[in-house]
């Protein structure tokens, strides 16, 4: 709670202004109850500098010691075989980037089983240096056996960046290293650059309304968690094999406390798969109804694309939870983006603005979808979709 000197005159300000009403007078002094969420709104109303918020966390660290873009790699394993997922490469991609403009070097950490032989095609997206944590305890994600061999990589060779996908394990494995060192992690970064030697992550808040720039200057390493189709995948150095460090890292006894009895695979959807679709056709709440996403399937089926949606059209009932594009659904990188019906509000272009050729169809020639496209029509999309069918067609 907030802390409270002896220069305290029991004027009784402070008690006036605190929100929670968490401060009283006894003895003319003033005393903070178990209610004090250290705001510190009494702070700067304090006449006489009396109180003031506690030092927390750990002391800071001398951050010279701090060099090095990491990027955590997601091993896919379903039982049968093992791949990297794709997301992977494209944080090694932006890692690149980001390590030659601090001077450092990027390395790849892989934690699994027998995951050694990816190290080629790790090395070819710029990796200067591979950490393989490798062994039988490894073969299946458990979360504290991961975190430990993380934490215990991070406390040794002291990375300035750790970079995770935000996938199902990303998400569930960053914020337990986070907790544990004491750092800042900036979940679901949809840009990541460098500004004076610290990582700036951009991400979407107050609901998707704005996009903010977040810096941890003070803390090493910053950490972020990416989604995939965010970046691209860049192949800049084929035929290398980076420098191969192998850890034995024990598995903690805690980690026996949780056990994979049984995995179940749900069988793939049908259709193909919007986060690896080349042409993807989305449609709006100005779409309407049902008739109107057919026009937009007949286009896809044209174009050898998928079809996906919009949260106001999700809500409509237009198509089901998985077809969403957007901040709360699915991330697309397609070469060509259709927008039909598509205001263009903010939570919906992040899920979009990295397709390399975007089409904007929409009534209102103001709508905010025109300010991410490279081409614009401005019209009725049940008018328009027709017109290209039939010219498509011929």
């Amino acid at each position: 709670m907030i802390q409270i000197s002896e220069k305290c005159v029991g004027c009784g300000k402070c008690t006036t202004v605190c929100p929670f009403g968490a401060l009283s007078l006894v003895n003319r002094k003033a005393v903070a109850s178990a209610a004090c969420t250290m705001c510190g709104a009494c702070v700067s109303q304090c006449p006489v500098k009396a109180l003031s918020l506690p030092q927390t966390g750990a002391a800071k660290k001398d951050l010279s010691a701090y060099k090095g873009v990491w990027v955590f790699i997601e091993i896919a394993n379903d039982g049968r075989t093992q791949k990297v997922r794709p997301v992977g490469f494209e944080l090694l991609s932006k890692g690149r980037e980001l390590a030659t403009q601090l001077g450092e070097e990027l390395c790849a950490v892989v934690i699994g089983y027998g995951t050694q032989p990816f190290a080629a095609e790790l090395s070819q997206y710029g990796t200067d240096k591979i950490y393989f944590v490798d062994g039988p305890a490894y073969g299946q994600y458990n979360t504290i056996a991961y975190a430990n061999a993380l934490v215990t990589l991070i406390e040794k060779y002291k990375p300035s960046v750790v970079l995770y996908p935000s996938t199902y394990v990303g998400r569930d494995l960053s914020p337990r290293i986070s907790s544990q060192l004491f750092v800042g992690l900036t979940a679901d970064c949809t840009g990541l650059s460098i500004k004076e030697g610290n990582l700036i992550q951009t991400r979407p808040a107050f609901g998707g309304n704005i996009m903010a720039d977040i810096k941890c200057p003070d803390y090493r390493p910053q950490m972020s968690t990416v989604r995939p189709n965010v970046f691209k995948k860049v192949v800049t150095t084929p035929g290398r094999i980076a420098a191969i460090v192998t850890e034995n890292i024990p598995v903690p006894p805690q980690a026996a406390k949780v056990r994979v009895v049984n995995t179940h695979m749900d069988p793939p959807a049908s259709g193909m798969k919007l986060d690896e679709a080349e042409v993807v056709i989305a449609g709006g709440r100005g779409m309407k109804n049902k008739a109107g996403f057919d026009l937009l399937e007949d286009l896809a089926t044209q174009l050898g694309g998928t079809v996906g949606a919009s949260r106001a059209a999700i809500d409509l009932g237009l198509k089901p939870k998985e077809q969403q594009i957007g901040q709360s659904g699915v991330t697309v990188s397609a070469k060509l983006y259709v927008a039909c019906g598509i205001s263009g509000a903010v939570q919906h272009v992040v899920g979009m603005e990295h397709s390399d050729v975007i089409i904007g169809i929409n009534k209102d020639a103001n709508a905010p979808i025109f300010n991410v496209c490279k081409y614009g029509l401005v019209g009725d999309a049940s008018q328009i979709l027709p017109k290209i069918l039939e010219q498509l067609k011929k």
